[in-house]
């Protein structure tokens, strides 16, 4: 039987990407995203949790990241989890769970520094600002035949 490994996360990008070019040209960025989840507690008190999420987009899709998404911003992130394994400098193995994501929508608002989607200078309301999806395209080695 087939398994499946899908994360969906709707939040808020806690930090500006960090995008790389490796030897070979292709392009990773990397960013934290954190997600939202309110709750009561034993006192009937509102508590927020704020979860923070490792996001690695490669290719196209980081190129896509790099250009458009910012910190602050709201954005939509489908992909799969992943852990890998590295020898820190004092030869300790180290694992770092990620998300990589397979597509990235931006859903405007958010807090982006600089963002006036929302308002003009006059405190007037303007249209959302217009959602953009971005896809991984598939590898050649991927391909499900």
């Amino acid at each position: 039987m087939s398994s499946v490994n899908k994360v969906i996360l709707i939040g808020n990008l806690g930090t500006d990407p960090e995008v790389r070019h490796l030897e070979s040209g292709a392009a990773v960025a990397q960013f934290r995203l954190a997600t939202n989840e309110f709750y009561k507690d034993k006192q009937g008190n509102r508590v927020e949790r704020t979860e923070w999420h490792n996001i690695v987009a490669w290719r196209g899709l980081a190129e896509m990241v790099e250009k458009y998404v910012k910190k602050g911003q709201s954005i939509y992130v489908e992909g799969k989890i992943r852990t890998r394994q590295y020898q820190d400098k004092d030869q300790q193995t180290r694992y770092v769970t990620e998300i990589v994501a397979d597509e990235i929508t931006m859903l405007g608002g958010g807090r982006a520094q600089g963002d006036q989607s929302g308002t003009q200078q006059s405190g007037a309301q303007t249209a959302p600002a217009e959602q953009k999806t971005f896809r991984q395209e598939a590898e050649l080695n991927e391909l499900p035949f």
